[in-house]
């Protein structure tokens, strides 16, 4: 029986033991999927039975799918065969009955004349026009469940769902390629919202589609605690959701990098006669993303990439929150888009003429050389009183509208959250399909490995999100008589070591790459005429660079995507970033110029507050590591947590010791730990300084100095406050005892946050200000950063009266 491509998967036994069968591992929920029922290869269905796997287990698939060399494959006559079966057999189904299954609904829309006279006439034989009304009423049906959830959760965004359910319609019953009953599946078709605020349009489609994640109970429960349909659509709480939106033009930006990560992996993987990554991305936005700069930035690198599979539907509605665009917003978007290298279709009469935006697709997928704007002129809030207002942009529907939005739908005496069954069994023959487009690419999977084993061993362990054991080993190591460096250049070494055994590791910079160091030496870049490389140029564009980069990672096929610039940029990404933590994108930032220690640029380039305001960020990890080896055990962490969320690297300007001695890559984890204490096993230290990044050797210059006096110091290295604040109690009494009230922290950046380690009766060495320009040892001599100052600070704290 052939098997899901490259995965494997657990079967349990009433006594809780653990095969391995074919299936697929799913490592960012961490669980087994199995693969099928017992029925036939043209009936199955991909069952939604998970196992919880202990971390031993998930190691133990893992290991079986590395010495997996070929799948389990039948005879490819008898899956061609049970292929076409099931297509014909589904084609069948969907043409037999229609206009008696669908006759007392059309009768409602057309009246029972009209319906009595085009059954007389043969119209209602007619398979176009039958379609047609049997799409309308979809439609319908969909509008009044957005009017019943609404209502019922007394809170929502109705406005574009109504507008716009012909177009979330048409995707999903008619265009869109996807598998309800394996939402995973990788050569799936991406759907982003990026006006988020319109998720109950999504919800309802993936509940007519057939997804698990949202039953008629989930509608029912909109924007309610713990509920899996909160106000803006979360990746991580809803399958078939590709990323978390809400805040206006992330979306588009996401869209860029999931387009990006299917051309590249196209590029790489695909060879003539074998598709295996051929899948398209829409994205819906509105006037609000399209004011929003970010999605500027991410349209224009699609132009310049030319990602021709890349569709963005433009919900022109003409109203935001505050009311009429034309308060703000007067430019030609799709003359804007054009100049930005897209293709532009205008899509008018969206309610009365559905048909065209069928058209518009079409065109949009002959398109082979320009990604696609279709500008849709809906109107917000179709067809209750408020229709045309900003007024429909969020809010509930009062009696006499939701009497009237029955009476236009044809829609009266029917009780709230009705779902007609024929719309169901519409919605099925997508479901239908869609298992034997998957069956079929698993054929082709298999052909391709047979005749591409390499690649297709690789191809099987990205979409696995598996690196080849033992990866950590060509990290660097480096010694005290090595020469001083940047950690920006011990991390560029980092990077390109970590290139030759990550095959999915891909990202570049803000147009900085020879100044983040964040270059990978032996790959292309990535361009229209060289998608396959690995490095990306995304210029000055900061913002859509981490946006883009959380959608190479939401893309869920093993890429690692790294995004450079400088620390004090951080914050034109810093909506992205957090986006990245909530989505648990596993994103890799490099910044670089980490303090005010990078000198001569002054203070407009100097970071003073940036750290504090990224360790506020959940799920996000800041490491500052203080010299190459603390480096190479930062890579190690974020490489490591790739499935949990991004992680921030924050590296140095001017030159550091390659190995402070007692420093510790393996020991980075941990956030915190010992470099020296000269105190008695079993004692306590009369004095901590605590150190981070470049800071860490004035600790240790300033501690010897101390120690030459007979006293007891020791040293700390908190590379990571969020791993640190992980450990166990035990551990983190063990480094920073609470019987020593005696602690100095020293970090070129704000002192905010520092007070929870050093303690009340402690001092914090920091930035309270700006910086200044200058050569950098001028400017860190100002603010107090030499090994004289931080001794002097020492013996200050030492007489304090505690």
């Amino acid at each position: 029986m052939l098997e899901r491509a490259a995965m494997a998967s657990l079967t349990a036994s009433s006594t809780g033991s653990l095969s391995i069968s074919s299936s697929i591992y799913n490592a960012r929920a961490g669980r087994f999927l199995l693969a099928r029922s017992p029925a036939g290869a043209h009936r199955h269905r991909f069952l939604h039975l998970q196992v919880r796997a202990s971390s031993q287990q998930r190691d133990q698939v893992k290991e079986s799918i590395r010495k997996s060399t070929a799948l389990d494959i039948e005879p490819r006559e008898t899956h061609d065969r049970s292929v076409d079966t099931a297509r014909e057999e589904f084609r069948e189904e969907s043409e037999l009955g229609s206009v008696e299954v669908w006759e007392d609904e059309l009768k409602m829309i057309l009246g029972s004349r009209v319906w009595d006279e085009s059954k007389a006439n043969g119209r209602a034989r007619d398979k176009e026009w039958l379609q047609e009304q049997i799409d309308r009423r979809c439609v319908q049906n969909m509008r009044m469940l957005v009017v019943d959830a609404v209502n019922n959760a007394k809170a929502g965004h109705p406005g574009m769902p109504l507008g716009m359910a012909e177009v979330g319609f048409t995707l999903y019953r008619k265009v869109m390629k996807y598998n309800p009953g394996n939402p995973g599946w990788f050569n799936r078709d991406r759907f982003v919202l990026s006006a988020g605020h319109g998720c109950l349009l999504q919800y309802i489609c993936l509940h007519l589609a057939g997804f698990e994640s949202v039953q008629m109970e989930d509608l029912k429960r909109l924007c309610k605690f713990g509920a899996r349909t909160p106000g803006h659509p979360e990746n991580s709480e809803t399958a078939g959701i590709e990323v978390t939106t809400g805040p206006l033009g992330q979306g588009v930006a996401n869209a860029v990098g999931l387009a990006l990560a299917e051309r590249h992996l196209a590029a790489r993987f695909n060879k003539p006669g074998h598709d295996i990554v051929n899948h398209r991305t829409f994205c819906i936005m509105g006037d609000g993303c399209a004011m929003e700069g970010i999605s500027n930035e991410s349209a224009s690198l699609a132009g310049h990439w030319k990602l021709d599979k890349l569709t963005v539907i433009y919900d022109d509605n003409h109203n935001t929150i505050d009311g009429d665009t034309e308060l703000a917003f007067s430019e030609d978007v799709a003359g804007r888009y054009r100049a930005l290298g897209w293709q532009t279709i205008l899509v008018e009469d969206i309610h009365e003429h559905p048909g065209k935006f069928v058209k518009a697709l079409d065109e949009a997928f002959a398109e082979t050389e320009k990604p696609t704007l279709i500008q849709v002129k809906s109107s917000i809030g179709f067809p209750s009183k408020k229709q045309g207002t900003s007024k429909a942009h969020h809010g509930t529907f009062d009696e006499e509208d939701v009497e009237g939005i029955k009476a236009a739908l044809s829609w009266e005496g029917r009780e709230p959250f009705y779902v007609v069954p024929t719309v169901y069994e519409e919605f099925k023959k997508k479901a239908k399909e869609a298992e034997c487009i998957e069956e079929e690419w698993n054929i082709e999977l298999a052909k391709y490995e047979q005749e591409f084993p390499n690649e297709a061993n690789e191809f099987k362990q990205l979409l696995g999100n598996i690196i080849s054991e033992g990866w950590e080993k060509v990290l660097p190591t480096w010694s005290q008589s090595d020469p001083v460096d940047a950690t920006r250049s011990y991390s560029e070494k980092c990077l390109n070591a970590l290139s030759t055994v990550i095959p999915g590791l891909i990202g570049g910079s803000a147009d900085l790459a020879s100044s983040n160091k964040a270059y990978l030496k032996d790959y292309d870049d990535f361009q229209h005429k060289t998608p396959w490389g690995r490095n990306v140029r995304y210029g000055i564009r900061e913002h859509a660079m981490a946006a883009i980069s959380n959608g190479l990672s939401l893309h869920s096929s093993g890429l690692i995507p790294f995004a450079a610039t400088f620390l004090a940029f951080s914050d034109y990404m810093k909506h992205a970033m957090r986006l990245s933590a909530l989505s648990r994108a596993g994103v890799i930032y490099i910044c670089t110029h980490d303090s005010i220690g990078l000198g001569e640029d002054g203070p407009t380039h100097q970071p003073v507050e940036q750290l504090v305001g990224l360790r506020a960020i959940p799920n996000l990890v800041v490491l500052r590591p203080a010299d190459g080896n603390e480096t190479s055990g930062a890579y190690k962490v974020a490489v490591r947590r790739r499935d949990s969320g991004p992680t921030v690297i924050a590296l140095s300007r001017q030159k550091v010791q390659a190995h402070v001695a007692g420093t510790s890559a393996d020991k980075v984890e941990k956030g915190g730990y010992i470099v020296s204490d000269n105190s008695s096993s079993g004692s306590d230290p009369e004095l901590i300084i605590i150190g981070t990044g470049s800071e860490l050797c004035l600790c240790e210059g300033a501690a010897e100095k101390l120690r030459n006096d007979g006293l007891k110091v020791r040293v700390v290295s908190l590379v990571s406050w969020e791993l640190f604040d992980e450990q166990p109690l035990e551990y983190k009494d063990e480094i920073l005892p609470r019987s020593v009230k005696k602690r100095l922290s020293v970090e070129a950046g704000s002192p905010v946050g520092w007070r929870e380690y050093v303690g009340f009766h402690g001092r914090v060495l920091a930035v309270n200000s700006f910086g200044k320009s200058g050569a950098y040892l001028d400017v860190f001599k100002k603010f107090g950063f030499t090994v004289d100052n931080v001794e002097s600070e020492a013996r200050k704290l030492l007489t304090d009266q505690v």
